[in-house]
């Protein structure tokens, strides 16, 4: 995606199913569950870098002794400042643990045992020396950018059945109405977040529960038996149910309570992925199902997706359940993981990707009139680069196709000398070359907003000399959201090859609406394909239908939300898919004083998309078909606020 933008968190849940004295004595290391986790998070850390934050619950400990712990950084390089405390915190208890025990045994005339080879001690010495351990990777989509937005969130509790951690990767689009729920209550919020009002109501129910069976229990057995038969009793699928019934998003949430219960669950369209693996000596949870194969060197079908509007859980003894906590819906899991987010080394995602790169080889072949001896194909570094493979795929089965139907041809009519053979074979087969080189290491998308610009602009560089004036030069993108990369950057940069014409492919359809389950395409007025299609309003003397959208709006955002229809769709409505992409290529067109040459982009269309990826996969942000009601809300929302010349997110509750 040559456009930077945020997106989707990251989790990972590593639960032990033994003694930590088990995994010392097969693997060599009591941590080793600690070292999963870190491993698991390493292998997503394309899912965010604003921050992240890790969670530890240590199973049965004794009363007065902390059970619960989390560590969280916003700092450029957090993986490896959290985990490089972490290490640090090991190696200065190890020191201390160990220069006491030496002075013991001396002193009894006893054998030393080390520190790092002792299960027991770690477990009561070292924070992170748990059964139970979670892990968050952060894209912020709303709230601030310090240490603490990072998950996990923590409520704490004298009781362990009433402490919890959470973490998630998830957008609610509700927050302002979650919030009216807990102020009914009689509660207090404090703190407009989805990730706080999240972590309350689940606090909520989960005190609840403990509430009820406390006084069902008190006068029937000794209080120091009560923990314990809370603890069993827990019924943490009901917590949940009740927790997410008001909940309007797109959720992959994970959790830890005090007494070791432990809890995955999934919204009921499956917009957020999740996939999970479990045997006999642990139980791990994370966003790509390839993280999970490759941590733990699994198969293909060891690795599970979590099915929509399910909930795991994992008692503190070890029962593992998976039961629905409300009515799946339709499936909309988020098209941008198959596209983009999503390392590509899942083997059904980079089916996908390859799949969508060829959807677009007749839109080219019409594009550069079949002329392909004088067009070279290239991407956008370097995440399209597996779509271009299927891209060039497509260019060559249709070559191929071409050559076979002349030589059945040539052969009936008896003219097969060499000479038209060679021509033949020979003659108009595609030219690849990689023309734009990403020569700064460091992700374009990763920068806060304001810095973005400046540094995109200096990010790409070209190959000289490959590229003919007679050339056509196509460039393959993941997706164009705001076009200002293009514009800025690279188009500019490609104006210098000096091509005939540049045609730019979007792997995904044209960017039309905001996201409000994860992404961090909300702000409406930043969309070139918005710009395009106002631009032509503009232009065709439309600004009646600007006028009306607006009061549209306005009307549906006094409905309740469940009742709101989106009406943006006006401002689309009367021009076809081309005619906005040909205003959009107007848009980029980076105007170079030396270039004449003309600008040409080609976007995916829907039927495509499907065709490629699913038809079950979510749209909304091309389409305008939200999967729950607070996706229309949000985008008539995010129309009034481009119309009062507002920016900013419509689902940020700090206005």
């Amino acid at each position: 995606m040559s456009d930077p933008i945020r997106h989707e968190c990251g989790i990972a849940v590593v639960r032990l199913l033994k003694p930590l004295g088990y995994y010392e004595h097969k693997y060599g290391s009591a941590l080793w569950g600690l070292d999963k986790l870190h491993a698991l998070m390493i292998k997503q850390r394309n899912r965010g870098q604003d921050g992240m934050g890790i969670g530890c619950c240590k199973l049965n400990m004794e009363p007065g002794q902390p059970y619960m712990f989390r560590l969280r950084s916003s700092k450029t390089n957090s993986l490896e400042d959290v985990f490089g405390e972490v290490t640090g915190e090991f190696k200065d208890v190890a020191k201390k643990v160990n220069r006491q025990r030496k002075q013991m045994a001396t002193e009894r005339g006893v054998e030393f045992q080390r520190f790092e080879r002792d299960p027991a001690a770690i477990k009561q010495h070292f924070e992170f020396g748990g059964e139970v351990l979670l892990g968050h990777l952060r894209y912020g989509t709303s709230g601030s950018f310090g240490k603490a937005s990072c998950h996990p969130y923590l409520r704490r509790s004298n009781w362990p059945t009433r402490s919890l951690l959470v973490l998630g990767n998830f957008n609610m689009t509700n927050v302002r109405e979650l919030n009216d729920v807990m102020r009914r209550r009689g509660q207090h919020p404090v703190v407009d977040t989805d990730t706080q009002t999240v972590l309350e109501e689940i606090g909520f129910h989960l005190d609840e529960a403990h509430t009820l069976l406390y006084h069902e229990l008190r006068g029937k057995m000794d209080g120091l038996d009560i923990p314990g038969e809370i603890s069993r009793r827990l019924d943490v699928t009901q917590v949940i149910k009740d927790s997410a019934a008001v909940w309007d998003g797109g959720y992959a949430i994970a959790g830890a309570i005090g007494n070791g219960d432990t809890f995955v669950m999934r919204d009921p369209h499956g917009i957020r992925p999740c996939f999970y693996t479990a045997n006999d000596e642990y139980i791990a949870f994370a966003s790509e199902r390839a993280a999970l194969r490759t941590v733990f060197e699994l198969d293909q079908d060891q690795t599970i997706e979590l099915p929509a509007a399910s909930v795991a859980v994992i008692k503190s003894d070890g029962r593992f359940s998976i039961a629905p906590f409300a009515e799946p819906r339709r499936q909309s899991p988020c098209s941008f993981e198959r596209i983009y987010f999503s390392r590509g080394n899942d083997a059904l995602i980079y089916e996908n990707r390859k799949a969508l790169g060829e959807m677009l080889v007749p839109q080219v072949l019409e594009a550069v009139g079949n002329d392909l001896e004088n067009t070279v194909v290239s991407f956008v570094p370097n995440t399209a680069e597996t779509a271009f493979y299927g891209f060039m795929d497509g260019l060559r089965k249709r070559r191929r196709a071409e050559v076979k139907a002349e030589l059945m041809e040539m052969i009936r009519e008896g003219r097969c000398d060499e000479a038209k053979l060679d021509e033949l074979i020979m003659r108009n087969w595609p030219r690849t070359e990689k023309i734009a080189h990403k020569d700064i290491k460091s992700r374009t998308f990763i920068a806060q907003e304001q810095g973005r610009d400046l540094l995109v602009s200096s990010v790409y560089d070209i190959t000289y000399e490959v590229v003919k004036p007679t050339d056509n030069l196509v460039v393959l993108d993941d997706s164009i959201v705001r076009g200002t990369t293009l514009k800025q950057s690279i188009l500019r940069i490609l104006a210098r090859t000096n091509p005939k014409r540049i045609i730019v492919l979007s792997t995904a359809p044209q960017i039309r609406y905001p996201d409000c389950y994860g992404i961090d395409m909300a702000d409406l007025g930043k969309f070139i394909a918005f710009q395009a299609a106002i631009a032509l309003l503009k232009e065709h003397q439309h600004f009646d239908i600007i006028e009306h959208t607006y009061d549209a709006c306005i009307a549906e955002l006094r409905k309740p939300t469940a009742g709101q229809q989106n009406k943006v769709r006006a401002i689309y409505a009367p021009f076809t898919d081309e005619q906005i992409s040909r205003k959009v290529a107007e848009l980029v067109n980076p105007a170079n004083g030396k270039w004449k040459g003309e600008v040409r982009v080609i976007y995916q269309s829907i039927a495509n998309l499907h065709r490629a990826i699913g038809e079950e996969c979510g749209d909304w942000y091309f389409s305008g078909s939200y999967p729950t009601p607070g996706g229309n809300s949000v985008a008539n929302q995010a129309f009034v606020r481009y119309h009062d010349g507002r920016s900013g997110r419509p689902y940020d509750f700090f206005d």
